[in-house]
């Protein structure tokens, strides 16, 4: 039995809440995108939103054009506009990611994705200035220079990665962040201007663009960079299969900024890791499983330890890196094109919304929390076999003693994801994994997504309550803890509802 203390040993980490992804932004334009970023915010309420995209040629900004035999360029911000105002209307900031290049600016004809991102440098560096510049003073002039200077504008996306730049060029990169955040301070010097957005495994560029900004003097207000556990894919038809590190991999990802920028300007610089999660492919089913789950519950719980944001990529099922979602369940945390059913990830997040923000006490299996109002929230999860070489064990046992002061019994409430409960994908595949679920279908689909929820009393004795919880496999659960305050009437006798008389 594990005693968790009755003094709290500081706040419960938010970084894990800070941010989001989210496919290309342009999607946004969506109803029914909308519709499950409202949800998302309802139960959950990130702070910011990063995609890719918003200078590409599918938000229509950069629009050159001739008159009168002379070239000019207009700035179009109408799709720009719609995008910010629906995530400002939701309770969501941008984190704005500047990328990819415009067609009709761009040097080389690579491109990215199935929506095609541009990933060459500019052929006019002073076009791209002028592009940023006027980007950036449209949304201070839209929604304000105090909000716009709230919002980090990062420049570029994994610029190590031939898929994302040009030959991954470093130099070509440095150029182009130097540019970049020169135009964003020409608008206003407190804007929050950062990179180098690097992907896992290209820890390197971390010292060297340190070096570069100093010795360049260019302004750098956040370092950013992206964590993923999976390896190289194994692909079949519309889909692919990946191995996993342990879920560790992550935390250590999540710590080499800060151990590798010691002794640099950038070194208290805030660290933001604008994507992570176990795979970056949207196509991987790891995503809608229970397993996924457990798998990122001790992430979510330590990951505030080593950075100031870690940021899921990505939130929605409608993500078309691949193209459009061909399977039912597609890489985010709900099922947008089929009426936000939810996955065990998402009931992951939902959880740690419902945590408190004082941090009791935390291990390897569980988080304790407290609310101001005195309820003590317990996270545990099940331990995970990333590797596969096991099932994972069927039972796990977690017991602890947590306070609860001025109470004589306790109501606990307990809601429960694992391989049956609040798992949508179980239900999918039992009705044979129909490709496109009928109305009745989606409705069981809803159903079988909700955790389960159980709710007890128990006794309170010198002001504690002892929990004993055992685990199924892959399960995550929330157990929510509240002093009862019994108000029933004396006479209430639950042996004489069918009318019988003790006497």
């Amino acid at each position: 039995m594990i005693r968790v203390p009755a003094a709290p040993i500081g706040p419960l980490s938010d970084a894990w809440r800070h941010c989001v992804g989210t496919g290309r932004i342009e999607l946004a334009l969506r109803r029914d995108y909308q519709d499950s970023l409202k949800l998302l915010q309802d139960e959950i309420g990130f702070r910011y939103i990063r995609g890719h995209g918003l200078l590409s040629d599918g938000m229509a900004v950069y629009r050159p054009y001739e008159w009168q035999g002379t070239r000019h360029v207009h700035h179009s911000f109408t799709y720009v506009d719609q995008v910010v105002d629906a995530y400002l209307d939701l309770g969501i900031r941008p984190f704005l990611e500047l990328g990819f290049m415009p067609t009709e600016l761009a040097s080389g004809r690579q491109t990215v994705f199935w929506w095609r991102g541009n990933v060459t440098p500019p052929r006019s560096y002073d076009e791209w200035a002028d592009l940023v510049r006027a980007t950036v003073s449209h949304l201070v002039d839209r929604y304000g220079l105090d909000e716009v200077r709230t919002w980090p504008i990062e420049v570029w996306n994994e610029p190590n990665l031939t898929d994302f730049w040009e030959n991954a060029d470093e130099p070509a990169y440095h150029r182009l962040y130097e540019v970049t955040a020169a135009a964003v301070k020409d608008v206003d010097a407190g804007l929050q201007v950062g990179g180098p957005a690097i992907s896992p495994g290209a820890d390197e560029w971390l010292g060297r663009f340190a070096e570069f900004a100093e010795r360049r003097d260019v302004p750098v207000d956040f370092v950013s960079k992206h964590a993923y556990t999976s390896e190289p894919a194994q692909h079949v038809p519309f889909g692919v299969y990946q191995r996993l590190a342990p879920a560790q991999g992550l935390l250590d990802q999540f710590a080499t900024p800060r151990d590798l920028l010691k002794g640099t300007r950038l070194a208290e610089l805030p660290v933001h890791i604008t994507e992570f999660n176990s795979s970056y492919r949207p196509d991987n089913p790891i995503h809608d499983t229970a397993f996924h789950a457990a798998y990122l519950a001790p992430v979510l719980a330590h990951g505030g330890d080593h950075v100031d944001s870690f940021s899921y990529w990505t939130f929605s099922d409608m993500f078309e890196e691949a193209g459009p979602p061909t399977a039912l369940f597609h890489g985010g945390f709900g099922l947008l094109t089929h009426r936000q059913v939810k996955k065990p990830a998402y009931h992951l997040y939902a959880f740690m919304a419902r945590m408190g923000t004082q941090l009791l006490a935390r291990g390897d299996d569980h988080l304790v929390g407290r609310h101001a109002d005195g309820r003590v929230t317990v996270l545990a999860w099940a331990p995970v076999d990333a590797g596969g070489q096991t099932p994972g064990p069927e039972r796990h046992r977690v017991r602890l003693s947590v306070p609860l002061r001025s109470a004589g019994e306790a109501f606990v409430r307990r809601s429960t994801v694992d391989e049956e409960h609040g798992n949508a994908r179980t239900a999918w595949q039992r009705m044979g994994s129909p490709r496109s679920p009928r109305p009745d279908q989606v409705d069981v689909l809803h159903e079988a997504a909700e955790p389960a929820r159980r709710h007890l009393r128990l006794p309170v004795a010198d002001d504690r309550v002892e929990l004993d919880l055992t685990l199924s496999r892959h399960e995550v659960t929330l157990v929510e803890v509240s002093a009862v305050d019994e108000q029933a009437p004396p006479w209430t006798d639950e042996g004489r509802l069918l009318g019988r008389d003790p006497r």
